[in-house]
């Protein structure tokens, strides 16, 4: 019997796109002796696979090696007698995984996954968000400490998501560092992905990073970015004239105005574009007001829309610490703990592509954590033959219907890319 008979569709997915074979080509194995029992190939899906089932800890593994669904994910000696045990899979975690050169083969993977991807899509822009989060920790952990704006002792990792939702890049951080702390290791690998690329090119941040070299660095490459800026004495005299309620009656739907001018503070080196969003509300005494820098030549109220839906972004870390649970942040040394999250961002760019590429338009807006309850959690049994294995899946909340369309579209993947 096994409880995660779906994570055999995540399999086919990751069998079409050739997400882990590749990859775990690529990782040096340290072991030197003979009798290697469990390829990196085969660790590695077990590491990734496990997260997308709930399973955020390698003390699971010793149930998982077991499990008949996990074994045939994993492939190779796993099938026909056990997947990697609890010692091994800490072993390639903590060991194989965060010396050398893995751990930064391991860190641009996610780009590469999403390479991958996108070649089944029509990609003619790309949008991307940047954004920082907090991964709290419960112990003395290395790299962690108290973070003020988040009031609590934790690490800081700093994400960048493309249109899709996927994870182009990510890095764990120590908690007591600024939002935009070593934006270049983060940001540059993934403008440079795309800088070959003939199509519009955005990127939306907030005020945290709204510094004058990553300004320079986009204009520089010819990206359109849209950020907020904070607040201050120059730019609230630049709207003075909008900050008198207007007159009349107040009316119950705020009354929102837009001011575009140029402005340049003292650590810039040229006067860029500002848009100012003043609103009032029929019982708030004073208005709220907004400042965006932009370099877009788009309306002003267009250019707010825009970077309004760079709140999608926050959804998706969201996903990211209930579904996929990458604020498990467990071990001790600091490159342990990043090696966590960034097996934590593949399964999670796995579970997103399942769902952006693949899933019917009925269910295309479920969420990771229902994907997780309803697919991945999938009852079955298990029956052994001399030529084959069967899983008798339960028809519960996923139909027979549902599951064949999303192996038919799988199986469509396989073909020629868009």
């Amino acid at each position: 019997m096994t409880s995660d008979a779906g994570l055999l569709a995540y399999r086919e997915l990751d069998e079409a796109f050739g997400l882990t074979e590749k990859l775990g080509r690529k990782l040096v194995d340290p072991r030197t002796g003979e009798n290697l029992r469990h390829p990196m190939t085969a660790l590695l899906r077990q590491a990734v696979f496990g997260r997308l089932a709930g399973y955020e800890d390698t003390n699971d593994a010793e149930r998982l090696r077991v499990d008949p669904a996990m074994r045939q994910v994993v492939g190779g000696r796993a099938r026909d007698k056990k997947a990697a045990s609890t010692s091994k899979m800490g072993w390639f975690e903590t060991d194989a995984l965060a010396h050398g050169r893995n751990l930064p083969m391991l860190v641009a993977a996610p780009g590469a996954w999403v390479e991958r991807a996108n070649e089944h899509r029509e990609l003619r822009e790309v949008v991307l968000d940047a954004d920082s989060s907090e991964s709290p920790v419960h112990g003395e952990q290395e790299g962690s400490a108290y973070n003020g704006y988040f009031g609590c002792r934790c690490y800081h990792p700093l994400f960048v998501f493309n249109q899709f939702g996927d994870v182009e890049r990510a890095m764990l951080r120590p908690g007591n560092v600024h939002s935009a702390t070593d934006w270049e290791q983060v940001f540059r690998p993934v403008l440079d992905r795309y800088g070959p690329l003939d199509i519009e090119r955005f990127f939306r941040a907030d005020a945290a990073f709204a510094e004058p070299e990553l300004f320079r660095e986009l204009e520089g490459r010819g990206w359109w970015y849209v950020m907020r800026i904070k607040s201050n004495a120059v730019l609230e005299e630049s709207i003075q004239h909008l900050l008198r309620r207007p007159v009349a009656r107040p009316s119950k739907r705020p009354k929102v105005f837009y001011h575009s001018f140029r402005y340049q503070a003292g650590s810039w080196k040229k006067a860029r574009r500002v848009i100012a969003k003043i609103e009032w509300h029929m019982d708030e005494l004073f208005p709220k007001v907004g400042f965006i820098v932009t370099n877009l030549r788009w309306r002003s109220k267009k250019v707010v829309k825009f970077y309004n839906k760079r709140g999608t972004a926050e959804q998706w870390i969201k996903e990211g610490k209930y579904a996929i649970n990458w604020t498990r942040l467990s071990c001790h040394d600091f490159k342990d703990n990043e090696v966590r999250l960034q097996l934590f961002v593949l399964a999670y760019n796995m579970a997103n592509f399942l769902r952006q590429l693949v899933l019917p338009g009925r269910v295309g807006k479920w969420t990771l954590t229902t994907l997780r309850e309803k697919l991945v959690k999938i009852g079955a049994k298990v029956v052994r033959h001399a030529r084959c294995v069967v899983f008798q899946m339960a028809e519960v909340a996923v139909p027979r219907e549902l599951l064949a369309a999303i192996l038919a579209r799988i199986a469509r993947l396989r073909e020629a890319p868009a």
